[in-house]
């Protein structure tokens, strides 16, 4: 007994001692207190104290984020307000609502959207969410228009709205006013700032009115590719703000950093994503912490951007698309539900924050109000968003075989809204080399009022009234992908026979370059070497079959039915179809057989070093061509390019008919 009481001392005084500090400190503090008796009088134990100050940090932030999302459960609650206000515009209302009753209870308003809080933990969430599920082929076939209003639109609207502000603020001399002050570079800085699409904002009123995915893409894309643009024009006007001027060589740095800042952003995010595929291929056996790989390497991307001045969000952008492929082919079902709907909480939880603590940092100031200031400048963006959108869509497409409409110039560029980013890169801005740096964030905030309540609440009622193609909620089919890929092959072989070398060639040889190497290094066990297509139909099972039991299905399914069973055996059963008449290929004589043979052999393998591209213009004549033997020859050389035109159409139909009878045998080709 007297050993367990020992015992029992002893853990009272080490929990005492080690988890109580602040008591511990005041305990020692009365005994060393010099001519103190030893002899304490004991106080009554409390039965119940308070220490908010312990808990304040992470209880507010549980506040913040209970009122998130019981406003954003309130508004779908109420269909005919989320019919007419987007969801942003009701989110900045309670934002600015919570900092008016905040202030009139003569409190402080917490600066809740700080640029370290709002870049390194609000909107990593929402860009992963973004690329993790990006539409690849959508994305990389529109490449070229994106980048052109992501890079030369982002410039031009930088350029043209410092510029002519600047120009605005040197009008009537006679007169001083603090427009006067400004300067070029700081004009620019701040053309360079509220010039940028912002994703955030894309993104939540893009989801709403549900369009077309070709615009959906262009507006979206642009937004996360002229993060690279800001950033560095950003830095280089903040850089020479103070020095008063630019040269040439200035200039030239900031392209060479401009590249350096986008491909190097994308290099980081691609090394994590084949990082994060490759752990994922040794996580069979713990499969509860798959889903915790795809995040840390992704924040990790981020981090390391951000940790060198590259592109953040290009990074994670580039990790997400990286990763995915590969990662969904290693981990387990659950793990990619995990995966899939913790982005898409995360996310949208981030994404209300930023709106609300947009409209409580509104209400926090300081402000510094100037008309002209702040009426030009949302002029000027307006403008020279039209002007970039109209101008740079007549260049595209005279290369574009799909052409831009003048619906979709007006879609594009009427959904140019400004957000959060531009307010947080104003906000870092240092007041002692800035004095108007509460102008600018008075401008900033302002245009971002506009087009999101504006432009926001407008552009619903106008897609509908100017009839813009919206976006068919359509399943994709197996025989979908089967034609998809076939067209695919048919315009890689015919890039081959014409001796261009297009998108389509260098998609192939990426493709065969991760088919023969890169899947078998990230992909564990047999997927590695599983046809796409194949892949894709067990993908389309699975997720047929979870809707299936989902929604009941109507059908009871059997206790003891094995895990690889097809959908054909839940469907229930429908009486055979008519078998089709089978049409009989041609049949060749073995010799005329052989003969083709023999020409593929010696022509086809070597049609790239050979052939040349066809141009009736550099067609040289022949001197000899009255020769007898010379006739001869061409003769020859016609029957031989008849006969293998021949055998490639026998063998493109051939191929056909193959694909056409093992994976739709009721599809007459």
């Amino acid at each position: 007994q007297a050993n367990f009481l020992e015992l029992v001392l002893f853990i009272n005084w080490t929990l005492f001692y080690f988890f109580l500090p602040t008591r511990r400190h005041g305990f020692e503090e009365r005994l060393s207190r010099p001519g103190r008796p030893h002899n304490i009088t004991k106080k009554p134990f409390p039965v119940l104290s308070i220490d908010y100050t312990h808990i304040q940090t992470p209880f507010e932030i549980s506040l913040w984020v209970l009122l998130a999302s019981l406003m954003k459960l309130g508004f779908h609650l109420i269909p005919r307000l989320s019919g007419i206000v987007p969801e942003s515009c009701l989110l900045i209302v309670v934002g600015l609502l919570v900092g008016g009753l905040i202030r009139l209870a003569g409190e402080k308003v917490p600066p809740v959207l700080d640029s370290r809080l709002f870049f390194l933990c609000l909107l990593p969430p929402i860009i992963l969410d973004a690329g993790y599920f990006l539409p690849i082929r959508p994305f990389m076939e529109n490449m070229g228009t994106i980048l052109m209003f992501a890079v030369v639109g982002t410039l031009w609207n930088a350029f043209f709205v410092g510029g002519l502000l600047y120009a605005v603020c040197q009008i009537q001399p006679d007169n001083p006013s603090i427009l006067h002050q400004l300067e070029l570079l700081p004009c620019l800085l701040f053309g360079s700032i509220i010039s940028a699409v912002d994703p955030v904002a894309v993104l939540a009123v893009f989801e709403e009115i549900h369009i077309n995915e070709l615009l959906h893409i262009l507006v979206f894309g642009e937004s996360l590719l002229n993060d690279a643009v800001t950033v560095v024009l950003y830095h280089l006007f903040e850089e020479f703000a103070g020095a008063g001027t630019v040269t040439v060589l200035d200039g030239f740095l900031g392209v060479i950093s401009f590249l350096v800042v986008s491909l190097g952003g994308v290099l980081v995010g691609a090394i994590y994503g084949i990082l994060a595929a490759f752990t994922s291929r040794f996580t069979s056996h713990t499969r509860v912490i798959e889903p915790l790989f795809v995040f840390v390497y992704s924040y990790m991307a981020y981090l390391s951007a951000e940790m060198f001045h590259l592109s953040g969000i290009m990074a994670l952008i580039a990790c997400g698309a990286v990763m995915r492929p590969y990662v969904e082919a290693n981990i387990s079902h659950k793990s990619h539900t995990t995966i899939k709907y913790f982005l898409k909480m995360w996310s949208s939880v981030s994404e209300t924050l930023i709106f609300i603590f947009l409209g409580v940092a509104t209400v926090d100031g300081p402000h510094s109000w100037n008309w002209t200031f702040v009426s030009v400048t949302v002029i000027l963006c307006l403008v020279a968003r039209v002007i970039g959108v109209v101008g740079l869509t007549y260049i595209i497409n005279k290369f574009r075989i799909v052409k831009l409409t003048t619906k979709d110039q007006f879609i594009v560029a009427y959904g140019g809204l400004r957000g959060a980013i531009a307010f947080s890169l104003c906000y870092l801005l240092d007041k002692d080399h800035f004095p108007l740096r509460e102008l600018f964030l008075t401008a900033i905030i302002t245009v971002i009022f506009f087009t999101v309540f504006v432009q926001g609440m407008t552009i619903k009622p106008l897609v509908e009234l100017l009839a813009v193609k919206k976006k068919q909620e359509a399943k994709r089919s197996i025989n979908e992908e089967i034609h998809t890929q076939f067209l695919d092959h048919l315009l890689t072989g015919i890039e081959d026979i014409c001796g261009h070398y297009g998108h389509h060639h260098w998609k192939d040889k990426l493709n065969r370059f991760n088919k023969k190497y890169v899947k078998k290094c990230l992909i564990a066990g047999e997927r590695s070497k599983e046809p796409q297509l194949i892949a894709f139909y067990h993908k389309m099972e699975m997720k047929q079959a979870i809707e299936l039991v989902e929604s009941g299905g109507g059908v009871k399914l059997p206790s003891a039915m094995p895990s690889t069973v097809s959908m054909q055996n839940i469907q229930p059963k429908k009486p055979p179809p008519a078998k089709p008449v089978e049409r009989a290929l041609p049949q060749l004589p073995k010799g005329r057989e052989e003969e083709i043979r023999k020409i593929l052999r010696s022509n086809l393998q070597r049609t790239r070093q050979r052939l040349r591209s066809y141009n009736r213009h550099t067609l040289v004549a022949d001197p000899y061509e009255d020769g007898f033997s010379d006739l001869l020859l061409k003769k020859q050389r016609m029957i031989d390019s008849h006969l293998l035109n021949q055998a490639s159409w026998y063998n493109l139909y051939r191929t056909h008919r193959v694909f056409c009878t093992i994976f739709s045998p009721r599809l007459i080709c």
